[in-house]
């Protein structure tokens, strides 16, 4: 067990953040060749009535702009057979951009964002407020409409990796 005195490190913040199971969102936002997303493990409800959901979001991501201007954005909660598309909107090989959607099947719904079509579940969001706070912002959605696909298992964040969650 290790434990720090004094103010916690980056490193170890980190380290101690990759021991808290996520489950792998990707956030969209966008249309067409000006769209961008990323991943995130820090999705959380809101409010139900009315729903509205909590992302944080990097102010220095490719996507942080593209929520501001466009003023929606989709949560995408990943299954299993998703890891390549997270890894795709974690910018493994450098993919950015609207390069990050090739290789999956994307629909839209109310608001424009970007849904993952066989995502296990999947919000579309109109911004109602961004709160910035040390290096990410608080993203707060209206929930506008709602996709949900519960088959298989769900992709989770943990030890620094994509993992299946395995219930047996």
């Amino acid at each position: 067990m290790s434990m720090a005195e004094g103010p916690v490190s980056v490193a170890d913040f980190r380290a101690a953040m990759r021991l808290i199971v996520g489950n792998v969102s990707v956030i969209t936002a966008g249309v067409g060749d000006d769209r961008s997303g990323l991943v995130v493990i820090s999705v959380v409800s809101l409010s139900a009535e009315p729903p509205k959901v909590i992302a944080c979001v990097n102010r220095s991501s490719s996507t942080w702009p593209v929520i501001e201007r466009y003023r929606h954005f989709g949560v995408n909660s990943l299954g299993s057979q998703h890891q390549a598309v997270a890894e795709r909107f974690s910018g493994f090989g450098g993919i950015k951009g609207k390069d990050r959607y090739e290789g999956a099947e994307w629909m839209t719904l109310r608001t424009g964002a970007a849904l993952l079509s066989d995502a296990v579940a999947a919000f579309d969001c109109s911004l109602d407020e961004m709160i910035d706070r040390g290096t990410h912002s608080i993203v707060i959605g209206s929930v506008e409409a709602v996709r949900t696909r519960d088959a298989g298992q769900a992709l989770i964040y943990w030890r620094g990796g994509y993992r299946p969650l395995n219930t047996e």
